[in-house]
């Protein structure tokens, strides 16, 4: 993995011209509709949202953050699960988001009140999972989390963690660690590492470019005028 600073960010030789805090926080003031047509029109990429069955706890939950990738599957094994688990805690970094492939597990929960814990303790900003549980103890740490189902089954001897920080695959997307994740009401999209600061200037862009055309609706032009003077809908 790279280094961590204040002033720059560089991991897997990727490096950018304002700090990971500030990236974040201009991210979090955007929507995913803006981020998802910047990859689409602007870099060819038509498959970066992941599968729309992830869903945030709370409709208002943002979670960007850079992906912290995690592997795991079925499984009925326990020896050093608990080691590798807190291991994997110990590994989280300031701003990472956690990315778990669970090998279509609809089973277990593999996330819940003292993984949430630990893991604001590290700074980390989500997490994308598919089962969770404690869930009520989730919303009073106002961690902001995405999943697919709420189960009271743990995870030990049903599920195990085999690695992290590797690629992994959710749905069609392959996430690399250091990506960044971006989720909101509408859905979760992932980033490559290498464009994600070219995507949030593009994707502010966007953000200012419909106020303009919200100005032009709110003012009562035809659609067809709104189109021929840049617009679009």
């Amino acid at each position: 993995m790279g280094t961590l600073s204040k002033d720059n960010f560089s991991v897997n030789g990727t490096k950018y011209p304002v700090p990971i805090t500030e990236m974040r926080e201009r991210y979090l003031q955007l929507f995913s509709g803006a981020i998802n047509d910047v990859l689409r029109f602007n870099y060819k990429m038509h498959a970066t949202s992941l599968p729309a069955s992830y869903r945030p706890l709370r409709e208002e939950m943002k979670m960007v953050g850079q992906a912290f990738t995690i592997k795991g599957g079925p499984d009925i094994t326990t020896d050093g699960e608990f080691e590798l688990r807190a291991e994997m805690l110990e590994a989280l970094h300031e701003d990472s988001v956690v990315i778990w492939d669970c090998t279509g597990d609809t089973v277990t929960s593999q996330w819940g009140e003292v993984m949430t814990m630990a893991a604001r303790k590290a700074g980390c900003r989500g997490a994308l999972i598919n089962g969770i549980r404690d869930t009520q103890s989730i919303l009073d740490q106002g961690f902001p989390v995405f999943y697919q189902y709420k189960s009271n089954t743990g995870m030990l001897g049903r599920f195990r963690m085999y690695y992290y920080q590797k690629p992994v695959l959710i749905g069609e997307i392959i996430i690399k660690p250091g990506d960044w994740i971006f989720g909101d009401i509408d859905g979760v999209i992932a980033i490559p590492a290498a464009i994600a600061y070219d995507v949030l200037v593009a994707a502010e862009a966007i953000k200012v470019k419909e106020v303009d055309i919200k100005a032009m609706v709110e003012s009562g032009l035809k659609p067809t005028e709104v189109v021929k003077r840049g617009g679009y809908f």
